[in-house]
């Protein structure tokens, strides 16, 4: 028998979604939007009239699956961590490998997150979430650069925009490559540009 196949005692409404949350989330990963509840009340033990027992929908279900996965409270927390003693562009770098790291690791979600919240099943509140998800991430890497204001040419806010847009790019973008990614890289094109000073270019 399937070893993801296990049956689980009687548990209150809130405790059987949260337990169809985590059962979906990983099929989500493996299957995108196609995942069928046959499927997700398998990997739950269930079923599968019990998904409509605390679920109006399959929509319903995979959209609250959706904002979970994509919950930006483990990356906070390690934005969070990054020491405000380190110097800025040690600062920098951690903070786009860490960015840069969510994005990647969750493309493929994201992409339908946004097919299905937006499109296929708008749903304001999810939309409201994910919104509330971005400033979170935005206002976080904004505090990785505060420290060093003074010594930007843009505010902090505007620092932390190219960062986000860069490591967004990298990850979903046609020219993307993500395999190559390098926060030291990016912390360099932010701090030092692309093109020499002209000390440098005169020694070349």
């Amino acid at each position: 028998m399937d070893s993801r196949r296990r049956r689980v005692p009687a548990m209150a409404p809130e405790e059987r979604r949260a337990a169809l949350i985590e059962a979906t989330i990983p099929l989500l990963h493996e299957h995108g939007l196609e995942v069928s509840t046959r499927q997700i009340a398998h990997a739950a033990g269930v079923a599968e009239g019990t998904i409509f027992g605390v679920f109006e929908s399959k929509s319903q279900l995979v959209i609250c699956s959706v904002v979970k996965a994509l919950d930006p409270q483990p990356t906070l927390d390690a934005l969070a961590a990054v020491d405000p003693a380190t110097p800025l562009r040690g600062r920098v770098a951690a903070a786009a490998e860490l960015v840069h790291s969510r994005f990647t690791e969750n493309a493929q979600l994201m992409n339908e997150a946004r097919k299905l919240i937006f499109t296929n099943a708008p749903d304001p509140e999810a939309q409201a979430r994910m919104a509330a998800s971005r400033q979170q991430l935005h206002d976080a890497v904004v505090g990785v650069f505060t420290p060093d204001a003074a010594r930007l040419r843009v505010t902090p806010e505007r620092a932390a925009r190219l960062l986000l847009l860069h490591c967004g790019a990298n990850a979903f973008g046609p020219f993307g490559e993500p395999g190559e990614f390098s926060g030291a890289d990016l912390a360099s094109l932010l701090l030092d540009g692309i093109q020499l000073r002209e000390t440098e270019h005169e020694k070349c």
